[in-house]
């Protein structure tokens, strides 16, 4: 079995830290799964498809149209103010710092970036809320993509190659982490707020049998302030919630689930 986390990889380093998260989680669960590379532009889906996924992150909507369903483990909970503790995201959509943009409605007769058609961030959340000025017309001047990944969307706006481009919100909130100088030449404005979606989870194929529903899934709490080990400045949960209880009895969860304990 394998696993990845290239939803949220942003950069070596933080693809670094989701490795030894999921190392970790493999270690303590004594589930025998490899960690594996699979960078883009390599299509996600082919990865999500596969029945040996011992833990994925997995996009809202292709989650939501798979079948068989995949059985979901665990969605992070991000820590900044707006997310209210709950695993939930949005879309942002970014424009250049310097754009006169400043209204959804601004954006439209210009060049708009989209990753992939069956991103739920990327795709289907705008697509959604333009459908409601569209109107059966043609919005922008020209779409650009797909451009596979949130970096690419965040690389075309800032070059100039599109105009606006949507960003998964915890990918947004990773950037002004660790990479602020690149952050600071976009601005997401307007923030599209609806649908607001589960937070990618973390999934597995028909093949790890650990038993799961959306309902009860496991929530991952990350914290970008806490004093824990370097892991935190990534994806690491606070020491209070993390270290302590939750991740103990959801470890010892995966690991009766993965034997095939009720």
């Amino acid at each position: 079995m394998f696993a990845n986390a290239r939803m949220y990889a942003i950069n070596p380093a933080v693809a670094a830290a989701w490795r030894a998260l999921l190392e970790w989680a493999a270690t303590r669960a004594e589930v025998d799964f490899e960690v594996i590379d699979y960078p883009a532009p390599a299509p996600l889906p082919a990865l999500w498809a596969r029945p040996d996924a011992a833990g994925v992150f997995m996009c809202g909507y292709p989650l939501s149209q798979a079948q068989p369903q995949p059985r979901v483990l665990a969605a992070p909970v991000p820590s900044p103010r707006p997310y209210d503790g709950r695993p939930v995201y949005w879309t942002d959509s970014i424009v250049p710092i310097d754009s006169p943009i400043t209204r959804l409605e601004e954006t439209f007769g210009r060049k708009f970036a989209y990753t992939t058609e069956d991103s739920q961030s990327g795709y289907q959340a705008p697509r959604l809320l333009f459908a409601r000025h569209a109107h059966g017309a043609a919005l922008f001047s020209a779409t650009v993509g797909p451009l596979v990944t949130p970096r690419r969307i965040v690389e075309a706006v800032v070059a100039g190659d599109a105009d606006a481009g949507p960003l998964d919100s915890y990918v947004h909130d990773l950037l002004r982490l660790h990479e602020p100088a690149l952050a600071s030449r976009f601005i997401g404005s307007p923030r599209m707020i609806q649908p607001c979606w589960r937070l990618s989870a973390i999934t597995c194929g028909s093949r790890c049998r650990a038993r799961r529903s959306y309902a009860r899934t496991r929530y991952l709490k990350t914290s970008f302030s806490a004093p824990t080990c370097w892991i935190r400045n990534s994806v690491w949960p606070s020491g209070e919630s993390a270290s302590n209880e939750k991740s103990p009895r959801s470890v010892k969860r995966l690991r009766r689930s993965s034997m095939g304990a009720p």
